[in-house]
């Protein structure tokens, strides 16, 4: 194997451990975003785990935040308890920031 073909191997494969873990992140981040919209609508327990899950689920609706960013929108709306969409966007960042330190803690 020649030196460029073990650096395209390289890349490759770093390409595909930082997709695997952005994946996971933002599956984290999805996560702690359904635990907290749920804390906020009073729910506990299994409950909270189903909405937190079902949260997850609708990331793979389509691409970006926008599938995630509604659905918790329209719940908390729902359940009388609205935020700014500014304010979800923001905590949407902060749980992204600690489900990375998460992941890199070995959580």
């Amino acid at each position: 194997m020649t030196m460029f073909n073990e650096r395209e191997d390289a890349f490759e494969r770093q390409f595909a451990h930082d997709e695997a873990l952005r994946f996971k992140a933002t599956a984290r981040r999805n996560k702690l975003l359904g635990l907290w919209a749920a804390e906020r609508m009073g729910r506990t327990g299994d409950e909270a785990q189903a909405y937190a899950g079902s949260v997850v689920q609708a990331d793979f609706q389509e691409p970006g935040d926008g599938d995630v960013l509604r659905k918790v929108f329209r719940d908390l709306e729902d359940a009388g308890k609205p935020v700014d969409e500014a304010d979800l966007k923001a905590k949407l960042g902060q749980l992204m920031a600690r489900a990375i330190e998460e992941i890199k803690a070995g959580q």
